[in-house]
């Protein structure tokens, strides 16, 4: 059975659309139910967390709805990154958490993740229950305390700051001489990493800190980090942060205005954590997005590089069935398990700008521990992405790819778990071959689908 909701990273959607009121107070109530089936406490907790978008408040209200209709205590955390509520999750006597984000989406979208009580996005097997009992209307069957087993709600606004403490005693070294420029995309890290790299010592300057909710990553953060890297030259800075929406992914810049994302940042802090004997099994794990150019890296120093499904759930959980300690996504999902259960932007930032004091190099300078594979990844828009891999014409032509490309490379392709788009990724060292397999992948794909 296929998930009808829950996609790669919880339930998503344009807010008030096929996220409306109605669904968040479902998803509350069952969810909620779902996450204290098991808890032996009389009056059980669940934490709710939001980034900055305008659709937040309504969310909100009608997930405290259907969890206190269920006799649920709510926490209320307010404005918040997604790691902070995982890392609240684990510590707090609660019986789960709950995010509301649509992460680096456009602004009209929201969405709702669940976290157990340790911090872990649940598993694909328990979201389709979760669906089921929505999708069959067993809400009713649930219970309905009245009087004093209703649940209630309190505001714990103040805890974000136990997380905040949390990511400064993380750093190994402070960062006083740096220079950082750090873009909060308008979301959850407004408040949270501009206060930590303070802390350290760091000369910080924030650009794109306004949490009015109209403009999360609105041409700013991880999915446009060219701002951050103009300023990063302007300022002369040492290092540029980029956050998306609820911080649970980075983007960082190097001293010369150059991007660096996932891969090499993995690739970066592998090699630190080799040095420090602290890279369990001498393995990163990530998903097949990744650059071969990290495995090739990996290689030089005798590491190894598992392949996991697309999705930090995936990755955390490879991570912590083989305790592996590094992990995550071209994207900048990048998860320290030592630390965190989740991808943390700002744990992230921090650990490479230790790295960048500690040894008194660039980032630059850093990053050629990397070299990049040529890779093409393509969106194609499509009004029908549901059972496209049935399709025998697409089929076959992803197969020729795969005939002249996998010799000295890869082809991937699926449908998002988002949004309506088919992705595509060719990567080798034959740039021409990938170019030709782009547009003919592209041009079956979308006369098929559309």
């Amino acid at each position: 059975m296929e998930k009808r909701l829950f996609g790669t990273d919880g339930v998503r959607g344009v807010a008030n659309h096929e996220l409306k009121g109605e669904l968040a107070f479902k998803l509350g109530r069952i969810g909620g139910y779902f996450l204290s089936q098991n808890s032996k406490v009389k009056r059980p907790v669940v934490l709710i967390g939001k980034d900055t978008r305008l659709s937040g408040d309504m969310l909100e209200a009608a997930l405290m709805a259907g969890l206190t209709s269920v006799g649920i205590d709510v926490y209320r955390l307010g404005i918040i990154p997604t790691p902070g509520v995982c890392y609240l999750s684990r510590i707090k006597n609660v019986v789960g958490g709950i995010m509301i984000s649509a992460s680096h989406n456009p602004t009209a979208d929201n969405g709702i993740k669940f976290f157990d009580n340790n911090g872990i996005k649940l598993t694909d097997e328990a979201e389709l229950e979760i669906e089921k009992l929505i999708f069959n209307d067993h809400s009713e069957e649930l219970p309905y305390p009245i009087d004093n087993e209703i649940g209630l709600v309190e505001e714990k606004y103040d805890w974000i700051d136990e997380y905040i403490n949390f990511i400064i005693d993380s750093a190994e070294h402070k960062l006083d001489g740096l220079k950082i420029v750090v873009d909060c995309a308008n979301g959850a890290a407004y408040q949270a990493s501009p206060s930590v790299f303070k802390a350290l010592g760091a000369e910080v300057y924030i650009i794109n800190n306004h949490p009015n909710g109209e403009e999360i990553n609105v041409n700013c953060g991880s999915t446009a980090p060219e701002l951050a890297a103009e300023k990063v030259i302007e300022m002369g800075a040492d290092l540029g942060v980029a956050h998306d929406g609820d911080a649970d992914r980075v983007i960082l810049i190097d001293e010369k205005g150059e991007i660096v994302e996932g891969d090499n940042i993995m690739a970066v802090a592998a090699r630190a954590m080799i040095e420090e004997n602290k890279l369990n099994k001498k393995t990163v794990v990530t998903t097949k997005y990744s650059n071969l150019g990290l495995k090739e890296s990996l290689a030089e120093v005798d590491a190894d590089l598992v392949i996991t499904r697309n999705g930090d759930r995936y990755v955390l959980a490879e991570m912590l069935k083989n305790d592996y300690k590094l992990g995550g996504e071209k994207s900048g999902h990048i998860i320290f398990s030592e630390y965190n259960t989740t991808g943390d932007g700002i744990l992230t930032a921090v650990k490479i700008a230790s790295i960048i004091k500690k040894k008194n190099k660039s980032l630059s300078e850093l990053k050629k521990v990397m070299s990049y594979w040529p890779q093409i990844l393509v969106n194609i828009e499509v009004n029908q992405k549901e059972g496209w891999e049935k399709n025998s014409k697409i089929s076959s032509e992803i197969e020729a790819a795969e005939t002249e490309i996998s010799k000295s490379g890869r082809v991937f392709v699926r449908a998002s778990g988002t949004e309506p788009l088919i992705r595509v990724m060719l990567e080798g060292k034959d740039k021409e071959l990938l170019d030709k397999w782009e547009n003919k992948l592209t041009e079956i794909i979308s006369s098929e689908l559309n």
